[in-house]
Order: structure tokens, then sequence, then C-alpha cells
């Protein structure tokens, strides 16, 4: 398409016929533009990364996320680029006014986002769909107001001194660009450890719109008339103060939030470098329950049935060397420290956060017997894929997989068949690998590609699941409200390498349980499918 405001050829008067009268030297008004443009740009990759991880930790599945933020973030840039078009004979009052908006539209997308996700995300219905439309909103307005800004840029810097098309653009796209890698690099290394996604979030608004607002009101103020300049600057202010009130109150706003989401009886919540971590209950009688970023991890009700139905059966046969991926929380430890002749317990967990929660928190240490503080207890700080493939072969007489379940992005290879296989290589012979893969009734395709996939690297399995409460929490990858109501169970299969799959029984010696016996283990042993999915591997993910 051929546009018809096209710029003029090198060396053609410009439409508004003499320079930009400046209050500086043009050498330096290129710079505080290009300077502008990097600052912009870090801001608005900063929106965008934020948009992705929020929407990851309330929403689940990361990928569908991100493709949905930059899909409809990039379209909207292209629309706003278009539509920025009509704006460029008033440039200067145009970028003025597309930076406050999207200052506070961006600097303020976080707070709303959690809120609609905290408030209205257990009311179901129709209201279930609340975090996803608002997250395409926000993608779609972050969008046309980011593409809106180069072209106005591009025409404030001509505005300054007339150059060819091609190297203006040049110049603006290479400040550009490495203001997306300042940004992108500042996300996760330090707005999001040190302030936070909220915080952090304000912030950027607050950069962004100072950014532009000094710009337009210090270096192009003489083509804006003296109403447009008293109304630009109270815009700005006025967004200023909004931001501002609103980090001064974001402690206030996260805390009654997390109460509307995890009731009033959160006790710690803290936020690792690997995620958030809440406890909630666990004194004055009533049970812990432990969530990570939003997931119900460990409920008090009913985790003894859960984690006896994990370790024991696998524990039926040789079990001096155990080695536990996941469970920093610790439940596993203890379960495993209840059989006799255990001699070593390897704890491979990624968050030392939780480690250390778990270590010295009361009623989490008390809930996991002190696992940490048995001789027999070695932790270690590392992913477990990694780990593995350091992993001495034919370590390990048992080897628990206790990990988040299938189809959550950052756990997809650790369920993959290359996983599976290391697992296997540090198996010992007449070794027993043990994996919780999810809930069974209301996600079976992902229950038994887990099967597949096991059985894919050479291990025989046998399939089980006990029955649980409906905690009303979901554990899976998707956490919006409206999913099944199914009856809540957690699916396990039980392997060893060769073609033999190993007896779903529990040791002859095994300690006095709570919830499990040998009567109710085999009637928990489920029948193979009759057609077996296909496997996921690492470059073809299928959770």
């Amino acid at each position: 398409m051929i546009d018809p405001h096209a710029p003029a050829p090198p060396g053609t008067p410009p439409p508004w016929g003499a320079p930009a009268p400046l209050p500086v030297r043009p050498g330096t008004g290129r710079f505080l533009v290009l300077a502008c443009v990097f600052v912009c740009a870090a801001c608005g990759l900063v929106y965008e990364l934020e948009l992705v991880a929020l929407a990851s930790y309330l929403i689940g599945d990361s990928v569908t996320q991100a493709s949905v933020v930059l899909s409809v973030m990039v379209f909207a840039m292209g629309v706003g680029s278009l539509g920025a078009k009509r704006l460029r004979w008033h440039a200067a009052a145009g970028f003025g006014a597309v930076e406050a908006a999207l200052a506070l539209v961006g600097g303020c997308s976080a707070m709303a986002l959690y809120a609609v996700f905290a408030w209205t995300g257990d009311w179901g219905g129709l209201w279930s769909a609340g975090p996803r439309c608002l997250l395409v909103a926000f993608s779609l307005a972050i969008g046309l107001l980011i593409g809106a800004e180069v072209p106005l840029l591009m025409e404030l810097i001509q505005r300054i001194r007339r150059q060819d098309a091609g190297g203006a653009v040049a110049d603006l796209f290479a400040a550009d660009y490495v203001g997306a890698l300042v940004g992108g690099l500042a996300f996760p290394f330090l707005l999001l450890p040190f302030l936070g996604q909220l915080t952090g979030t304000l912030l950027t608004g607050t950069v962004n719109v100072v950014a532009g607002g000094a710009l337009v009101l210090g270096l192009f103020r003489r083509d804006l008339s003296r109403r447009a300049r008293w109304t630009l600057l109270v815009v700005n202010l006025t967004v200023l103060g909004l931001l501002a009130s609103a980090a001064v109150l974001v402690d206030d706003f996260e805390r009654a939030a997390r109460h509307a989401v995890y009731g009033a009886d959160v006790r710690v919540a803290l936020q690792t470098d690997v995620q958030e971590v809440v406890l909630t209950g666990g004194t004055h009688g009533r049970p812990l329950d432990l969530f990570l970023d939003g997931r119900l991890r460990v409920g008090g009700r009913d985790e003894r049935r859960y984690h006896e139905a994990l370790v024991h059966p696998a524990m039926s046969g040789p079990h001096t060397r155990v080695l536990i991926l996941g469970g920093g929380d610790g439940m596993a430890a203890r379960e495993v420290l209840r059989e006799s002749g255990v001699d070593q317990v390897d704890v491979v967990e990624l968050d030392a956060g939780l480690v250390r929660l778990a270590r010295h928190d009361p009623a989490l240490s008390a809930l996991n017997g002190h696992a940490y503080d048995d001789p027999h207890v070695h932790e270690y700080t590392a992913d477990a894929f990694r780990w593995l493939r350091g992993a001495p072969r034919s370590g390990y007489d048992v080897v628990i997989a206790d990990l988040p379940d299938p189809g959550i992005t950052a756990s997809t290879k650790l369920y993959a068949q290359e996983f599976y296989g290391l697992a296997r290589r540090a198996l010992a012979p007449r070794g027993r690998l043990v994996v919780h893969a999810g809930p069974v009734q209301s996600r079976p395709r992902a229950f038994w590609t887990v099967a597949a996939t096991m059985r894919a690297a050479g291990l025989a399995v046998t399939p089980y699941r006990v029955l649980g409460h409906d905690p009303g929490f979901t554990a899976g990858p998707d956490r919006s409200a409206g999913g099944s109501r199914a009856p809540h169970d957690w699916g396990f299969l039980l392997a060893s390498a060769g073609r033999t799959a190993p007896p779903l029984a529990l040791p002859a010696d095994a300690p006095r349980l709570r919830t499990l016996t040998r009567r109710g283990l085999a009637g928990d042993a489920l029948e193979p499918p009759t057609t077996w999915p296909p496997p996921s591997t690492l470059v073809h993910p299928r959770y």
C-alpha cells in the first residue's frame, strides 16, 4: 500500500517550513529524542513481560499466555502505527497524550489483572473468563499505544533536523532495540526480585510518563499552545498522582487480594527466587495448606493420603538409598524416614527458599516431622533434570518424583522421555521409580501420556490412584475457575527398568500407616488403556 503521507525525498522542504524552535542545540535535541525512544522502549517491554508473567501465574500455561500477549500486542502495534498517521501534524501533543495514556494503562495493568482474578475468579460462569478477557484487552490497548510511538517520534526527530528517512529510521530503531534489551533484562533481574510485579509495573509507568512529558513540555513546548501545555501538564501530574497513590497502597491491596484468593488465614507469604510461597493455617488446630504460585501443593486435611500413597509402595523392596526429586516441603522425606533400613535420602529441590521454610517454619517443620534435621537427609538446590545428568549410575534403590503436575510449562521437561531415561540410569538393579502424574479422572490423557512416556524410556509401569478431598484449588496447569468438579484424586505410576512391572504392594515391615492399607492399595490399581497415547519428548511436549 502506498502511503500518501510518505516522507519527502531528501532536499524537499518539510511541510512545516522550518525546523522547530528548540531551547537546545539540534544535536542535543536529537540526543534527547533518542534517549526518550530508549526509555519508552524499555518501559514497553516491561509491560509486555509483566503481562506474560502475571498471566502465567494467575491463569496458568505460560506458553499459551505468552502467545496470546505477544500475538495480540504485535497486531495492535501495527494498528497503532497506522492510526498515528492522523496525529503526525500534531506530533508533540499526540506523543505526550500517548505516553500519558500508556503510563496509566501499562502501570495499572498488573493491579487490575490481579484484582479481577482475586475478586471474581471464583464466581464461575461468565466471570470465569474475566482474567483472560482483561489480558487480551490490556495487550490490545498497550500494543496500540506502543505502535503509535514510533511514527510520532519519527516526526519529532525530523522536526529537529531534516534527514533521509532511512537514516532517521535506523537511529530510532537502534535506540528502540537497545531500550528493549535493557527493559527485558531489568524485569527479571531487578524489578521482579526487588520490587515485585505490582510495584515494578507502577514504577515503570512513572518513568514512562516522566520521560514523555519531559520531552514534549521541555523540548517541544513551543509547538504547543498555552492551553495544550497546561492540559498536558495537568494530565501528566494526574497520572503521576494515580500511580504514586497506587504504589503507596500496593501492600494493602496485595494483602486484601491474597486474602480474597486464599482466605483470611494467610500466615506466611513470600516470593522466593523461584515462586510465590503461601502458608495458611497451621496454628490453633487449623490445618496447614501450602500454595506454590497459587496452586495447592500440600493440603493439611489429606496430605498424608497423598504422601503415603506416593512413597510407601515404592519402598517395597531394597530402599537403602533414596532420591527425592522435588518434595522441598519435606513431606516425602518424612515418609521415607518412617521405613526401616534407610541410610541415605537425597532431596533435589530447585527452590532453596522453600527448603528454608520447611526447615524453620514451626508448623511446616512439625508437619514434615523435622525431616531436614535428620542426618540421613541431604538436600541439594538444583534443577532435577540437570542434577540427574550428573547423578551416579545405578546409585539409588528408589527414586521418587514429587514434582508439579504435568502440563505446567516449567515442569514439562520433567515429564519427558529424556528425563525418565536419566532416572532409569540412576536406578540400581531392582530399583523402583514412582511418579506423581496428576489427577486421573479430570485429566486422564495427561496421566496416560506420562505412563506412555515412561514406557518409551524402557520402564515398565504399574498405574494406581488414590482419592482425596476437593480442595477448591487446582493443582494442575490451568488456574482459571469453572474447571472440572470431578472427585479429586492423585494418579501415580510405579515403575522399574525392564519389561516386568513392579507389583503394587507395601513393605513387609511397613510402619503403621494412617490412610493406606494393603487391601485398599490393591483396589487402587488401574487398568492400562487399550491404546497408548504417544510419548512426550523435549522437542515435542504433549501435555
